[in-house]
């Protein structure tokens, strides 16, 4: 054994040597995870397979031929050389170039899951609650010690300090962490502990991510009889449970925001409202005095003129009309019945003896003689005149005809 002691610098500088001279250019294959563009230009990420994982840094000068971007969860083959980073004493791929060798076990599955799931409807905008506007409670679902939280309630404490909040403690990182989400979303809805819930956790690397993309808490969303809002990772990051919720927000703090309505526009909402009441109240009430206007005394009298005069003027019109037509008909009745009486009195037989006529009938029968074969010599007769009777005997009875003159 060596009694020497190396300093961090030494055995560093040592390690470096060996890994850069025993692996001056090689390619590796492994799935990307927690990619971050630097704002210089720089791609650092981690290449990472099923047992172990790898840092990667891919500078700026090597990056414009790529003719790709990477993203987490791409499978990729890294061809360059191992280095050493002194600082934190890691090792790490310097990519000199960069091909995609297919997709990533993590994001295929996810994709299978995201098909299986989506047929099933449980993305389906048409089942999705509405987001109360103004909640008076709100459960927080999400690690107490966390980011997230803290970010939460500041924004809480800044635009509504209000609202009530209930935390429910659960993991948001690791094996457990989908599990203990689930069973929390169960125990807001069972006591109802909101009106709403925020599922909440800061960003990380895909393999963070992975809990919010579990099967059994994307179903227990869809199952929440309470609204549920996702607010996991950062604005990039997309989760399972971002596309089941009811509502999604790009971070902790914009959940926040969403769910209280600062004071000041509570203020201005509620004092548009009452200058509105206001303005509807005040036209109201101008309506009903010009309606009252109308019935005034005066109004009332000109109205019911306006009203009575064509009426009056309609029966005046009508009784005219009715009395011309009885004169009408009266004058002409009277000159029928004038007519019918002089033609009575000409037919009269009276007035046909007033003319020198008379009747002449048979002693005993009623019946006026017609004809002189109606007689006989010797027959007693009964003379009439206008005035006066007289008896007779017929002695010499004539048959000649008598003409008649027109």
């Amino acid at each position: 054994m060596e009694d020497r002691a190396y300093t961090v610098s030494e055995i560093t500088d040592r390690i470096r040597s060996l890994l850069e001279e025993s692996y001056p250019v090689l390619t590796i294959e492994g799935e990307i995870s927690n990619f971050r563009p630097s704002s210089s230009g720089h791609y650092y990420f981690t290449m990472k397979d099923s047992g172990a994982s790898i840092q990667a840094v891919m500078f700026k000068n090597r990056i414009r031929g790529l003719g790709f971007e990477p993203a987490d969860g791409m499978l990729v083959r890294a061809i360059g050389s191992l280095s050493v980073y002194p600082q934190r004493g890691s090792y790490q791929i310097i990519c000199e170039g960069l091909v995609r060798a297919g997709t990533g076990d993590i994001l295929a599955m996810l994709e299978e899951r995201k098909r299986r799931l989506a047929a099933e409807g449980c993305f389906d905008e048409a089942r999705k609650r509405p987001i109360p506007r103004f909640p008076a409670r709100v459960a927080v679902i999400t690690s107490p010690t966390g980011a997230a939280i803290r970010d939460i309630l500041s924004v809480l404490k800044r635009r509504n300090s209000g609202i009530r909040v209930t935390i429910l403690p659960a993991l948001v990182q690791g094996a457990e962490a989908a599990e203990t989400v689930a069973r929390q979303i169960g125990v807001a809805n069972r006591y109802r502990l909101g009106d709403v819930i925020i599922v909440a956790r800061g960003g990380g690397s895909i393999e963070d991510m992975l809990p919010f993309s579990d099967e059994g808490l994307v179903r227990a969303i869809v199952a929440s009889e309470l609204p549920v809002i996702s607010a996991v990772g950062h604005e990039v990051d997309v989760s399972l449970s971002d596309l089941a919720a009811d509502l999604r927000a790009a971070t902790p703090s914009a959940a926040a925001e969403l769910v209280a309505a600062s004071r000041d526009e509570l203020d201005r909402r509620v004092g548009a409202g009452v200058e509105a009441l206001e303005q509807a109240i005040r036209r109201r009430v101008e309506n009903v005095a010009l309606l009252l206007k109308q019935f005034s005394p005066d109004n009332l009298e000109m109205r019911f003129a306006q009203i009575h005069q064509p009426l009056a003027q309609r029966l005046d019109d009508a009784m005219e009309a009715l009395l011309r037509g009885l004169q009408d008909t009266v004058i002409e009745k009277r000159h029928r019945i004038e007519l019918l009486a002089s033609t009575i009195e000409a037919s009269s037989p009276m007035a046909i003896l007033e003319r020198g006529f008379s009747v002449v009938t048979k002693q005993g029968d009623p019946r006026p003689i017609a004809s002189s074969e109606n007689l006989a010599a010797g027959d007693l007769v009964s003379i009439t005149f206008a005035s006066g009777t007289a008896r007779a005997r017929a002695e010499e009875i004539g048959h000649e005809e008598i003409r008649r003159t027109t």
